[in-house]
């Protein structure tokens, strides 16, 4: 059957998911960490066993922690190859430990008519095992091509202010390696839309092409070192909605528009309230990832 719009509303059965130091390491690198400069400023969150430092976990990793699993969806049917990563969201309501086990379960929260194609809404909360306090919630949102024309709602139109109208606050570059989506899919993305040229082609593309969500973790690396002074725990929240595809092998630049209007060093405001920041991350004059909005303590 095609997609299922009675599945709005629907929440999937728990799944458990452990990861280790490993993991967390393996994460870092595979959004880029390190790759520059081995042994700099990065150690924290690319080794366990570094003098004087404790190993951290980068907050965006959240977003490959709770991916998938659970029964009682039930969305229907779709061309994996005709799909693609529409927004990403994630919500951290405290810092994620290196090592944890979790539960969570995902809710179908919306399902749009976009005319030839649907956008899916999921919204997916993480807690820990044993202690069932929320760790972080994520919300993604799937375009699948091909799939729309029932004469739903259309959903509400693309939302974000954009960037200020002035030069940025920051703006870092990173580059993604040739074999970056061979890395990264060892989190657990094996879409083959990332690895086999003739999958990658049945979608439109002329070569495999890099994970969004691997954008997405090179972004909140730049988040986080410009915004956060490194520290994971004030890293509270990051959207962003994916615009145009990255090759492995890109160079990215990533624009940070800080609030100024907001407290601490950015300005006045209220005393203890949490600063925002607008970001945009390009591949030459092209946006890859737009609407981008982070929220972070002082």
């Amino acid at each position: 059957m095609p997609l299922n719009p009675e599945a709005v509303g629907n929440v999937s059965t728990p799944v458990e998911r452990s990861w280790t130091s490993k993991d967390s390491l393996l994460y870092a690198l595979g959004v880029g960490a390190g790759a520059v400069d081995p042994t700099g400023f990065e150690l924290e969150f690319t080794t366990e066993n570094t003098r004087d430092l404790g190993q951290k976990a980068l907050p965006t990793m959240g977003v490959v922690l709770a991916m998938g699993g659970g029964e009682g969806l039930d969305i229907g049917t779709y061309n994996p190859a005709l799909l693609v990563h529409g927004e990403q969201g994630i919500k951290l309501h405290q810092p994620l430990p290196v090592a944890a086990t979790i539960t969570s379960t995902t809710k179908v929260a919306g399902m749009y008519d976009k005319g030839k194609a649907a956008l899916v809404v999921f919204e997916t909360t993480a807690r820990g095992a044993s202690s069932n306090e929320p760790l972080f919630t994520n919300t993604t949102s799937l375009f699948m091509r091909g799939e729309g024309g029932w004469g739903g709602d259309r959903g509400p139109s693309a939302r974000g202010s954009g960037p200020p109208d002035r030069e940025p606050d920051h703006v870092v570059n990173y580059a993604t390696r040739p074999d970056q989506a061979l890395l990264y899919r060892l989190n657990g993305d094996r879409n083959p839309l990332h690895s086999d040229p003739a999958f990658a082609a049945d979608g439109g593309f002329p070569k495999p092409i890099l994970h969004g969500l691997c954008t997405y973790g090179f972004t909140g690396r730049a988040l986080l070192h410009s915004c956060c002074d490194s520290d994971p725990a004030r890293f509270k929240e990051m959207k962003g909605r994916f615009s145009s595809p990255v090759m492995p092998g890109d160079n990215l630049e990533i624009k940070i528009w800080v609030n100024h209007e907001e407290g601490g060093n950015y300005g006045g405001g209220i005393a203890g309230a949490n600063h925002t920041a607008f970001f945009q991350t390009y591949v030459d004059d092209r946006v890859v990832l737009d609407s981008g909005y982070l929220e972070f303590s002082p």
